[in-house]
């Protein structure tokens, strides 16, 4: 009898965070689709810092991938699932620290100007 209910209970949470995992990876689309699109734009108008705007928009777009990662590993059965889950998460925290102190360095060269 409580078998029956901590497997329903792992089933419904098993939902939520694959529906959580979802929505965030589907924000990310969100952003990385919105910003290309106007950065595009802005480029295409001549403007010259819809770089730095594009590295914004991918370094908030790593940052909802890294989150829905942070939900995977919730799933995560075995050592090797783990392991994958804790790469990517290793990779993509040091692809956005690496943005974010570029983006620094870049408004810090600006102020000085």
């Amino acid at each position: 009898m409580l078998e029956t209910y901590v497997e329903v209970l792992h089933n419904i949470l098993t939902v939520f965070v694959e529906m959580g995992g979802t929505i965030l990876e589907l924000f990310a689309l969100l952003v990385m689709v919105k910003t290309g699109i106007q950065c595009l734009v802005k480029w295409l108008a001549g403007k010259k810092n819809s770089g730095h705007e594009l590295a914004e928009g991918i370094a908030l777009t790593l940052e909802f991938l890294l989150a829905a990662e942070v939900l995977h590993t919730v799933l995560a059965k075995q050592l090797s699932d783990l392991m994958v889950l804790g790469s990517l998460v290793i990779l993509r925290g040091l692809m956005t620290l690496e943005i974010h102190l570029e983006l620094r360095s870049e408004k810090e060269a600006e102020h000085g100007e």
